[in-house]
């Protein structure tokens, strides 16, 4: 058979002995389970199996039954009864409904969801945009290829490797306009599931020949059959241009091996790469369908992949390419691929194995003439156009050796890094697939490859966002966040701090909020440092503490690090009246971003000070402030900073003030706050944490790190580091991963040992390596908060 469409995504992947297979079978829960598991959702998953109609009971059973635990503890009832009501009306609309079977409607039209995405709502709208495409259409098959044709256009979305991340939900991808090959596959399985077709996302973690990893679509049409997202053949299905590479998947082997998604339980995990650690998506090996399902090569010849780039060397363009054999006579012509296509869709060319060919380029940029030989199967070339004035002599060929991989195998890490980072990003395949990447590095290796990543990662940020930071606007997801920014002082070597402060006002009129902001851009002046004061995304009484201020929070520090060089080590925030709100309710769960905070006449909500242990916390209100109480539960606070800083002399550094004659206003006074929060600088790797986990949930917190997909709000973990040995006192059970560096009192060159409690869990030598610290890296952009050594442990 002929195979489905593809798209290409950079993913992180570490793969280990089996990575897709559960530790245990997994067994299916009951409806009364699955509520017991929702815990403080219990009522939203409750309410929707009390209201679902009897007609549609099954299939809110089978959400129940095998929906992901973090959407039982998460989701609305609404949101679940809004999908369940529209799938079953979209199997009475269509044509091929009345025999669909019940298992393929239920797994492969009902569920809300394919992988990790976001849980957006979009079956309500997409049903009723795509309802009328296909209305007139008798067969699934033949109305997924229509909606594979016609809704990218529609939506004004494209592939592109620009996209903000490869599991982008569907309103995320519309937002922006651009998509992976994963995006892109999540709403073609959307449009069609919500017109009634089964649907289901289908990968590869990596192709045989290393080339990366990909994702498509498979469509029922009384079997299962593949179209790659926005890559439409006519009425055709089971036709693809990567046909050649999934017919050399392996079947045994965990990485090279195809999978379909599940949503009913299955003792596989989809290999979910850009989120390695995420066993919650269920899947089925489907790598036999595609084998040999490629044109076989007539005997003695390969294939020649050819990638064409414009002047720059950065973009590909289109252009025309001509191949010539010893002889001078003509053996082929194509048009090559530009950057709307597939990253790794290129145009392919048989020719005899060994051969001298001479290749040239046709653009409008230019033309180039290459000459080559052709080597293994697969071999990649590059052909960059060369402007008019350039002399188009002969380059040695490119890519005589497999993407990414340096021509000499036995080069050390560091040399193979340099020569990956040498790679336009367009041609990179994610770092952490890189064989070189799992290196055991020594100290100084690591400390050289940090100096490559964080150069290369601050240049990419700069030239990326550069536009965002001048519009002063920062966005994520659907979220915008408008920001003022001032300089103060001269910049000291290490950069300047910065200072973010939140702006009052809350559940008001924006016109109000608005007045609110304009008068924090101007509240504090500094003697040094970049104080930026954002506009709250909404006008809601906890504007400063909504789950998107993290992401927007952590994105606008990224930026100011790369692009205004600010000291990583010197990150304060502040904020007055329902900005100092925010600050009770940020500061401990952003700790390990901050070096200190300062709170000006706002009142904590349910939140807690356990976070606080290292950062040092100031909170400033007036005495008279009585509204929602601001001055007693400053004095609550202040009391309950002094009793565990009773407990822990070396942790909770806090200063109270009470302004006995002040109201709402302190006339400026809590400046003081601002200077006191500004002599601290921040210790990411502290001896001791204490980690509290808010409802507003994080994978991460100084030297310590979970799985999100396990992290529920209430968990506390508390974690103490002695030299060479890491004590874990408290902690939910799970798996936690401990974050290492070489530090004076700590050599990853001699053993560490763990405990839990008073009993050994864990002994033995980490390995320094590239993945681990360009993971640190990139999860935040932190050049500070770095880690060359990972250890996973179970509890």
């Amino acid at each position: 058979m002929r195979l489905p469409l593809i798209c290409f995504v950079s993913l992180t992947l570490i793969f280990q002995a089996a990575p897709f297979a559960r530790s245990q079978s997994p067994s299916v829960r009951s409806v009364e389970t699955a509520l017991a598991e929702a815990g403080d959702n219990r009522s939203e998953m409750a309410g929707a199996w009390e209201r679902v109609a009897e007609t549609e009971r099954a299939g809110m059973k089978f959400l129940l039954e095998h929906m992901p635990i973090n959407d039982l503890k998460t989701l609305k009832g609404e949101y679940l009864l809004e999908n369940v009501s529209l799938a079953f009306q979209a199997r009475r609309e269509s044509a091929w409904g009345k025999d669909l079977p019940e298992e393929l409607f239920l797994n492969d039209v009902l569920p809300y969801a394919s992988i990790n995405e976001r849980r957006d709502a979009w079956r309500k709208e997409f049903h009723s945009r795509f309802l009328p495409l296909v209305k007139d259409i008798t067969r699934p098959g033949l109305a997924a290829a229509k909606l594979n044709q016609t809704i990218f256009n529609e939506l004004a979305v494209k592939y592109s490797t620009k996209r903000r991340r490869a599991d982008q939900g569907p309103r995320e991808s519309m937002e922006s306009g651009l998509a992976s090959c994963t995006g892109l596959t999540i709403l073609l399985i959307d449009a069609c599931r919500a017109v009634g077709i089964p649907a289901r996302f289908v990968g590869t973690p990596l192709w045989s020949d290393n080339s990366g990893n990909h994702s498509w679509v498979e469509v029922w049409d009384g079997e299962w059959k593949f179209t790659g997202a926005a890559e439409a053949t006519g009425d055709e299905l089971n036709r693809a241009w990567f046909i050649d590479r999934a017919s050399t998947a392996q079947i045994d082997s965990p990485e090279h091996a195809i999978y379909a998604t599940s949503f009913r339980t299955t003792p596989l995990s989809f290999p979910m790469v850009w989120d390695r650690d995420n066993q919650s998506v269920f899947a089925i090996n489907v790598t036999q369908r595609y084998l040999k399902a490629s044109k076989p090569l007539p005997e003695g010849f390969v294939r020649l992949r050819v990638k064409t780039l414009g002047v720059t060397g950065l973009d590909r363009c289109r252009a025309n390419v001509i191949v010539r054999d010893d002889q001078g006579n003509v053996v082929f012509r194509g048009q090559s691929k530009d950057e709307s296509f597939d990253a790794n869709d290129h145009l392919t060319i048989e020719v005899p194995r060994g051969q001298q060919f001479q290749l040239e380029m046709q653009a409008a940029e230019g033309q180039v003439r290459q000459t080559v030989v052709a080597a293994e199967d697969g071999t990649l070339v590059t052909l960059t156009a060369a402007t008019p004035a350039a002399t188009p002599a002969a380059t040695p060929a490119a890519g005589d050796s497999p993407p990414n991989k340096s021509a000499d195998a036995d080069e050390d890490p560091l040399a193979q890094l340099r020569n990956f980072l040498a790679l336009p990003r367009a041609e990179r395949h994610e770092l952490a697939v890189q064989p070189f990447a799992d290196k055991a590095l020594d100290k100084t290796q690591a400390e050289q490859a940090l100096a490559l990543l964080v150069a290369d990662h601050e240049a990419f940020i700069q030239q990326s966002r550069a536009a965002e930071m001048d519009a002063k606007l920062i966005k994520v997801d659907d979220v915008d966040m408008p920001f003022d920014l001032r300089r103060f002082g001269e910049k000291p070597t290490a950069g300047h701090c910065l200072i973010i402060s939140m702006h009052g006002g809350g559940g008001a009129p924006k016109q109000v909020n608005d007045q609110q902001w304009q008068n924090q851009k101007r509240l504090y002046e500094l003697e040094e440092g970049i104080y930026v004061a954002p506009r709250a995304p909404t006008d809601s009484w906890n504007m400063w503490h909504q789950a998107h201020i993290d992401a927007l929070f952590t994105r606008l520090i990224e930026n100011l690090i790369a692009i205004e060089g600010i000291d990583p080590n010197r990150i304060y925030i502040t904020g007055y009246s329902a900005g100092g709100d925010g600050v009770f309710q940020l500061a401990p769960r952003m700790a390990d971003q901050l070096a200190a905070a300062a709170m000006m006449a706002g009142h904590p909500n349910e939140t807690k000070a356990d976070g606080l242990r290292n950062l040092p916390f100031t909170l400033h209100v007036g005495g008279k402030d009585a509204a929602y109480k601001r001055n007693e539960h400053a004095q609550t606070w202040s009391d309950q900073l002094d009793q565990l800083r009773l407990a822990d002399p070396s942790g909770y550094e806090h200063w109270a003030k009470v302004y006995p004659d002040k109201g709402h206003w302190m006339d400026r006074e809590d400046l003081a706050g601002v200077k006191w929060m500004t002599k601290y600088t921040r210790n990411i790797f502290p001896d001791r944490v204490v980690w509290l986990q808010d409802d507003v949930l994080h994978d991460r917190f100084y030297w310590l790190a979970v799985h999100k997909a396990q992290a529920n709000a209430g968990d506390r973990i508390v974690a103490q580091r002695d030299g060479q040995e890491v004590t874990i006192e408290t902690a939910p059970a799970g798996q936690l991963k401990l974050l290492l560096r070489d530090e004076p009192n700590l050599n990853l060159d001699d053993e560490i040992v763990i405990r839990r409690a008073d009993r050994e869990i864990w002994r033995g030598k980490v390995k320094r390596t590239v993945a681990t610290l360009n993971q640190t890296l990139t999860d935040r952009g932190d050049r500070a908060a770095t880690f060359s050594a990972m250890v996973h442990v179970d509890l």
